[in-house]
């Protein structure tokens, strides 16, 4: 159980702590990661920016997710996409709505600049949990088209099932935890509130505002890390 967002993230950032000096990007997914992405960002001296995918849902079940799509228009379907009823219409139609979301989203949180190139550096995609990593598989899809150097996938909790479809997609999948018995993400938080589009703008032109831990709270999320969180890190090379 993590207290919150930001220590999840303290303690992602020792796991990560290799990667400093090496100007790593990170690049949150909306909403709930981005303040997590400042944290790592601030501790591992790299580069905040966001990756911008989101679930394509289902017809009447706005929850379940049936697939994801990228801000580029890339989508990938799930294999149970059509026994929910997902049309070849309805799949479109999501498709056109969800782009149209993230366009707004692009705009709203940097209007002045487009996403930060890729190519060529070190980048770790974080988000606040994976439960089915539909998600997270279309972000690390994303980023890899753009040839990073080598592609981290980062979380503190997911399931088992949504760790297996990740690990394929990445360099190196840093996990904390892998509880047993996962039915959403907020259930291993003790405070999990949503994050809105003007606080996501905030965090991304205002990193400065964040202030930078100190050692003694760094030396308790070690212990804490090494005691409280089961930690996995896989890697392909």
């Amino acid at each position: 159980m993590f207290k919150d967002r930001i220590e999840a993230a303290g303690m992602l950032a020792l796991r990560l702590r290799r990667y400093r000096g090496q100007s790593p990007l990170i690049l949150a997914i909306p909403r709930g990661a981005v303040p997590m992405g400042a944290v790592l960002a601030q501790q591992l001296d790299g580069e905040l920016d966001v990756v911008l995918v989101h679930k394509l849902c289902a017809p009447l079940q706005p929850e379940l997710a049936i697939g994801a799509i990228d801000e580029s228009g890339h989508a990938s379907l799930a294999a149970h996409a059509t026994s929910v009823g997902a049309t070849p219409a309805w799949i479109t139609a999501e498709k056109n709505r969800q782009t149209q979301t993230l366009q707004q989203r692009r705009r709203l949180y940097r209007p002045l600049r487009g996403p930060v190139p890729v190519r060529g550096r070190q980048v770790i995609v974080v988000d606040d949990g994976l439960a089915t990593g539909a998600t997270m598989a279309a972000a690390l899809t994303a980023v890899r088209r753009g040839k990073p150097a080598r592609l981290v996938c980062a979380v503190p909790v997911a399931s088992s099932e949504a760790l297996h479809q990740v690990q394929a997609l990445a360099d190196e999948t840093v996990c904390l935890s892998t509880p047993p018995m996962f039915q959403a993400v907020g259930q291993f938080y003790e405070h999990f509130p949503q994050v809105s589009d003007d606080e996501v703008a905030q965090w991304l032109n205002q990193r400065s505002l964040f202030p930078r831990w100190s050692t003694a709270h760094s030396k308790q999320l070690a212990s804490r890390s090494g005691t409280a969180a089961a930690s996995l890190g896989a890697s392909r090379g």
